[in-house]
């Protein structure tokens, strides 16, 4: 599968797997599942893995460290997030995680940007992925700590990256507008933005892309599906946006970008895997996958043939900026 541009020593392929699911988001993933869509990507040329200690509170970094051991560790390339720390909760153990993994609440999660803590976090993870360096390291929605995830929570990993145990650095979120800010006052590599460039949303577009094309610093965008809506060829009056019911007014757009999609001989979902990386800023797709099913139709989504007017056409109707 073909790579985006090296940056920091870092080449993701086109397609990365998400590794939210095999945390156990919203239901339980078998170990087999989780084993069998690691080797299904592998087959199929996926060569980045992302993750964050906050998925199942660390099932998804052991299980994605499973699926690559003996693996060469040169050929692939691999993420996880700092700034969610994972405290032993013994008084919740008997219950489930309240924040959307069907895992037992054996921790709580702590909002932590110190030096300390993304020490300490990177550590962790490189112990349960198990592997002694990091290629990205991304500080995991640091909405409301700006002040500290851009002095001490940057400070660290930059000391990190500078002792090679993290090759590049940078921060993950829901929105553009911090993501630029961190790309224009700190020193990132990469960010990864989530559901705010896609077919539906385009926001990204004016502001994070154009700053990070600027100062060289790589997108590697996340949540294309924005929560669902966009993952099937038609369009179901329950789904989901942003983790929420889709209001009907997106329902009726998705269901314009579907038709015109049907007319040139494509599908909705192939063209929200492939809209994104018309632009030269990003560098990279994130799919959240949970079985070797959802890998190949993730693959077969990023490499089907799609019509060039399809965008001009999407565009003339209104219905995305380019």
């Amino acid at each position: 599968m073909q790579r985006s541009s090296e940056f920091r020593g870092v080449a993701p392929t086109l397609l990365g797997f998400g590794g939210a699911q095999l945390g156990n988001l919203y239901r339980e993933t078998s170990d087999d599942d989780a084993a069998a869509a690691i080797d299904a990507a592998w087959d199929r040329g996926v060569r980045y893995f992302d993750t964050a200690p906050h998925y199942g509170l660390g099932l998804s970094e052991r299980r994605i460290g499973a699926g690559l051991a003996g693996r060469p560790r040169g050929e692939y390339v691999l993420s996880t997030k700092v700034g969610k720390m994972l405290d032993p909760s013994p008084s919740t153990a008997d219950r489930m995680d309240d924040q959307g993994f069907a895992v037992p609440a054996l921790f709580r999660r702590r909002f932590d940007f110190s030096r300390d803590a993304v020490l300490r976090s990177v550590d962790e993870s490189l112990g349960r992925l198990g592997t002694d360096y990091l290629d990205i390291a991304f500080l995991h929605d640091p909405d409301d700590h700006w002040e500290s995830a851009s002095t001490t929570g940057i400070g660290a990993l930059v000391e990190l990256r500078e002792q090679g145990v993290v090759k590049a650095i940078g921060a993950g979120m829901n929105q553009s507008e911090m993501l630029t800010q961190f790309v224009r006052a700190t020193d990132v590599d990469v960010v990864m933005v989530a559901g705010r460039y896609s077919l539906l949303d385009q926001r990204a577009q004016d502001d994070l892309l154009p700053a990070a094309a600027e100062r060289g610093v790589a997108v590697v965008d996340a949540g294309i599906y924005n929560s669902g809506l966009l993952s099937r060829d038609s369009v179901p009056d329950t789904a989901k946006y942003d983790y929420a019911d889709a209001p009907p007014e997106l329902i009726e757009r998705a269901r314009r970008i579907a038709a015109v999609c049907e007319a040139h001989g494509t599908t909705l979902p192939i063209a929200a895997t492939q809209f994104p990386l018309r632009n030269p800023a990003v560098a990279c797709v994130v799919i959240g996958l949970r079985n070797a099913d959802q890998v190949r139709s993730a693959v077969e989504r990023l490499t089907a043939s799609v019509p060039g007017d399809l965008w001009t056409d999407l565009a003339a109707e209104g219905l995305v900026r380019l």
